[in-house]
């Protein structure tokens, strides 16, 4: 975890809670950061293959080429997966849905929700973590939404 100064005056009412939000905020605007320079990376390699392609064919109209979906090419960090679904379920005034935390994961990974085979790869990866952290007494399932488990931390 990244290191970072606390901007919460002590004895504050909500230090607590401030202090959690500082730190997540400085965690996501890291990972603002590091997505914004992989997006100028990406955004000057197109543009040298593009030019590429040019010289074969000058007159190529590159706005028809579709962009081709693609999997993740790195795979979680170890941890990563269930600290996502922890802090989600922490954070969250409600018990949740599997499906729910799927998508919350996949926000967080940066991962498009609307690929429905990736979803559910996603799915499988959540629910082996609540199994296995039920089995640890981190998580425990209290109660169904409509056939489906719901799932909240053990206080």
């Amino acid at each position: 975890m990244p290191h970072h100064q606390s901007v919460v005056p002590p004895g504050t009412e909500h230090a607590q809670a401030l202090h959690a939000l500082t730190r997540k905020y400085a965690e996501f605007a890291g990972l603002i950061g590091r997505a914004k320079a992989e997006v100028q990376r990406l955004t000057a390699d197109l543009a040298h293959i593009e030019g590429a392609i040019r010289i074969f064919d000058p007159t190529i109209d590159i706005g028809r080429i579709r962009a081709k979906h693609m999997p993740v090419r790195e795979p979680a960090a170890q941890g990563e997966v269930t600290g996502i679904i922890l802090d989600t379920l922490r954070e969250s005034p409600d018990p949740l849905t599997p499906r729910e935390l799927a998508e919350h994961l996949m926000v967080r990974r940066g991962l498009p929700v609307e690929d429905r085979e990736l979803f559910t790869v996603m799915l499988k990866r959540v629910r082996a973590c609540l199994r296995t952290q039920r089995g640890r007494g981190v998580l425990r399932p209290v109660g169904t939404e409509g056939m489906t488990q719901l799932w909240e931390v053990v206080e």
